[in-house]
């Protein structure tokens, strides 16, 4: 007989929650369980990236603090299963990813298995399952930084993926939470098409696919989810944004190297339009990035075309989701240290379509849209997917 399960996926970087400790985080809590209730999932996976933020190693502490109210929060005492994971290890620089993930089971959700990846084989989930650690030796949970030698020029940093794998009523999936490189210079990332960031990304992506997808273990149908780093294609973009402006490019004074880049509008008495450094990017007309929810720039973002063989992801019709300025006061600005990107996303592999149950009605059930859109959630507002799943309970 076939049945369907209320899923909900929300993916969140949630660096800027340890870096201002205190100040952002209750409301964004209270977004989250807003968009719990709304949505009245009978299964939630929490995917976090930087746990700890930047200043990992002052604010590790707070982090445990954070799961902790999630967990035991009155706003989740009908879900009576949990399986927490939160690598927090920061002094194994050689396997520190600084991803936490959390899985949620209602009490009305009877059928539910997790997968031990060293037996290879599922166990019911009982009870609350919390994992804070390097995780080496938890084997419901697969994790992996990326090797050293992946790409030699860039600083080796805390990015990866984690990896669990489900059964809802006889249905399997896996569940990969992942954090790829961001760009470190708004000059590199604009001065070719694609750019060097955009190739690494893509190399990233391709290995995570890769290794979820290998003979270790029968492969199943996957969600990948967390914070991408996808950039829009900057050099296109800026192209496009200052066709009517005149370029200038200064040097440093000891090299040939440019330190800035600056478009002034011809026509408005050298108003200055568009300027780039390594950590600025002020646009004059910063609006455009979310008229529309910015449709208009949609164009540009085109790193997950080249996983179209392997991957699928719903339409996004949500203004791209950082980076937005961490001020209480100014939930819908952004800053202008980087260009405006959708770097949060949820994608499915394509035999997932089949999974999704959607109405015939028109409105098909499957929302796909950010978290606390309208308050200050960091410089990241968490992305979330919320949808029925088709299971089998024979």
């Amino acid at each position: 007989m076939e049945t369907f399960t209320d899923v909900l996926l929300v993916t969140a970087n949630v660096g800027s929650l340890f870096d201002n400790v205190g100040e952002i985080q209750n409301d964004w809590l209270q977004e989250l369980y807003k968009t719990i209730n709304s949505y009245k999932p009978q299964f939630i996976a929490l995917h976090f990236q930087e746990v700890g933020g930047k200043d990992y190693m002052a604010n590790m502490g707070h982090a445990e603090n954070f799961f902790w109210s999630i967990e035991s929060s009155v706003e989740m005492k009908d879900f009576d299963r949990a399986c927490i994971y939160v690598d927090n290890q920061f002094q194994a620089e050689d396997s520190f990813t600084a991803l936490g993930s959390m899985y949620f089971i209602h009490k009305s959700l009877k059928n539910i298995h997790q997968y031990d990846f060293e037996v290879k084989d599922f166990k019911a989930v009982l009870g609350q399952n919390k994992c804070v650690g390097s995780l080496a030796g938890v084997n419901t949970v697969e994790k992996e930084k990326f090797p050293k030698n992946f790409w030699p020029d860039f600083k080796w940093s805390r990015k990866g993926f984690m990896r669990t794998r489900w059964i809802i009523h006889n249905q399997g999936f896996d569940l990969v939470n992942v954090h790829l490189f961001h760009d470190a210079s708004n000059l590199i990332a604009c001065s070719s098409s694609p750019s060097i960031y955009s190739a690494n990304r893509n190399n990233a992506l391709r290995y995570v696919i890769n290794r979820i997808s290998d003979s270790r273990h029968s492969s199943l149908p996957f969600f990948v989810f967390g914070d991408f780093n996808f950039r829009l294609d900057t050099l296109s973009l800026v192209q496009h944004l200052s066709t009517a402006a005149d370029e200038q490019r200064v040097k440093k004074d000891s090299s040939n190297e440019v330190e800035k880049i600056i478009y002034e509008e011809k026509d408005n008495d050298h108003q200055v339009l568009l300027h780039i450094e390594e950590k600025l990017f002020a646009y004059l007309h910063q609006a455009v990035f979310r008229e529309d929810d910015g449709r208009a720039l949609l164009k540009y973002d085109k790193e997950v075309a080249a996983f179209h063989d392997v991957v699928r992801e719903e339409d996004i019709r949500f203004p791209p989701s950082y980076p937005y300025s961490e001020e209480y006061s100014k939930p819908t600005q952004y800053m202008n240290t980087r260009c405006p990107a959708w770097c949060d996303r949820i994608l499915m592999s394509r035999p997932v379509q089949d999974l999704i149950h959607r109405r015939e009605d028109g409105g098909n059930g499957v929302v796909y849209n950010t978290v606390g859109p309208n308050v200050c959630m960091g410089d990241h507002k968490p992305v979330f997917l919320s949808f029925s799943l088709r299971t089998n309970d024979h």
